[in-house]
């Protein structure tokens, strides 16, 4: 009895989304199995499937699923061949569908409707399916329909295997759900995290609950948010250590390059005499480059309490610009840019802020640099106003990143480039936090890389 009433409801589903098509090749099998069937136990359970499947069809789709219904439970009731004399008993029985299931297509906003928490259920923000043990979705919600980017009525009464192949669900869903049903298959359960390719962390769980008579619950909850809070504790934890890093060995470490810079002095004419003087200037350049990489290190602890002015941010990018514009014309680039509110104001450490810009600006000429390609390097630089902040967009047309570099972009010490000490955009990360703004990033490989900076916006006054 349970394996029938197991296929019964999938096989009416399809038949109503498929137009009134019955397609799948195991009705054959079922229909054999109802004919040793009371026909009333049939109706009845048929009944209970139609219900189920308007309580989550749509208002303008109710009809038609009635009118689907209906003519599948009055096919199969011929196919089932039931005895001449039975006829006005079959005649009977389908008025009563027919009556039944207008009467719930008609029905007032009463005990057809669901219950409360049947609507808390619908509007959660996690998404929950329900799949019998056969592997029939059961149920959807709204929520689990809007991770899955397709409607609810495709979707409920489908097997396992035909959400994997199915036509609404874009691919890299469909592999994952084939991933986690490996795992679920392997472990009984499932409790992991992904990444889809819209680059949301989606927290995925899979429970067979003694309550459930048997069936799956799946939950799925988008944790972006708190990937996002935790990532940046977590950065926010590695700069801090990194300050206190550069604290500890600074001064250290300056003093006796100091004291090596000048002896090397001294030592410069008997090198000259030898004709060795440029290790000398070797020596000379490596313990420079090594005060310089020192240098990095005390900045990137120092901007805490930025000395802030206002200005606007129009003369701010034009001074920025201007400091950029011969190493971007030997590198082959150039610099566009507009402002699309001439009184756009913010108050900031100039200084610093314009270590942020050069720095980015820097980065994008790099990026374009290293494309061996014919076409002609492009920056471009907007400002506007975007509701509470001042928006400064900085893109190029450069290279671009790989994901797995975006994310680790703003860590102290990570570079690409060969020369690079990994601090320039970990020191821009904080110097803009401390501002009370926030910087995000975009980028295509091949394509170039944006970089967004929002700082507070202030009112202009005369």
């Amino acid at each position: 009895m349970d394996g029938w009433r197991a296929r019964y409801f999938p096989i009416l589903a399809e038949f109503v989304r498929s137009g009134g098509e019955i397609v799948r090749p195991e009705i054959k099998e079922l229909w054999r199995e109802l004919c040793d069937l009371p026909t009333d136990d049939i109706l009845e359970h048929h009944e209970e499937c139609v219900k189920f499947l308007l309580s989550y069809a749509e208002p303008e789709d109710r009809m038609t699923f009635v009118h689907r219904s209906l003519l599948f439970i009055t096919e199969l009731l011929v196919s089932l061949r039931i005895p001449e004399g039975a006829a006005a008993r079959e005649e009977a029985e389908t008025e009563r569908i027919l009556l039944s299931a207008s009467a719930i297509h008609t029905a007032p906003m009463g005990d057809e409707q669901p219950n409360k928490f049947e609507t808390v259920l619908q509007h959660m923000d996690s998404g929950i399916a329900l799949f019998d043990g056969a592997g029939n979705l059961r149920f959807l919600n709204v929520q689990m329909s809007r991770m899955l980017q397709a409607p609810r009525r495709s979707l409920i009464g489908c097997t396992l295997h035909q959400l994997f192949f199915h036509g609404n669900l874009q691919l890299s869903i469909r592999k994952n759900m084939v991933r986690i049903y490996k795992e679920m298959v392997l472990y009984r359960r499932y409790h992991g995290e992904f990444q889809d390719v819209n680059g949301r962390f989606l927290l995925v769980s899979i429970s067979l609950i003694e309550e459930l008579d048997g069936d799956y619950l799946v939950s799925v909850k988008d944790v972006s948010a708190y990937k996002q809070i935790e990532q940046t504790a977590f950065q926010n934890d590695k700069l801090a250590m990194l300050g206190k890093i550069a604290a500890a060995i600074a001064h250290e470490i300056r003093n006796p390059l100091t004291s090596i810079r000048g002896f090397i002095q001294l030592l410069n004419p008997f090198l000259k005499d030898i004709g060795k003087q440029e290790y000398g200037r070797i020596i000379l350049s490596e313990i420079d480059r090594a005060n310089d990489i020192i240098y990095e290190f005390l900045n990137s602890s120092k901007p805490s309490a930025p000395m802030k002015q206002k200005i606007l941010v129009g003369v701010l990018l034009k001074e920025t610009i201007m400091l950029s514009e011969s190493e971007a014309l030997m590198k082959g680039c150039e610099i566009h840019h507009e402002i699309f509110d001439p009184y756009l104001n913010i108050s900031v450490d100039v200084k610093q802020i314009k270590q942020v810009l050069l720095n980015i600006i820097k980065n994008a000429m790099d990026a374009i640099y290293e494309v061996k390609e014919d076409r002609k390097g492009i920056i471009d630089i907007t400002a506007r106003q975007e509701g509470k902040y001042a928006l400064i967009s900085i893109r190029d047309n450069g290279k671009g990143m790989q994901r797995a570099t975006l994310s680790r972009l703003f860590d102290p010490f990570f570079t690409t480039k060969e020369e690079g000490t990994g601090l320039g955009l970990s020191v821009s990360y904080r110097i803009i936090c401390n501002h009370g703004g926030t910087i995000h990033v975009d980028s295509q490989i091949n394509e170039g890389t944006e970089f967004l900076i929002y700082l507070p916006y202030v009112e202009w006054k005369e």
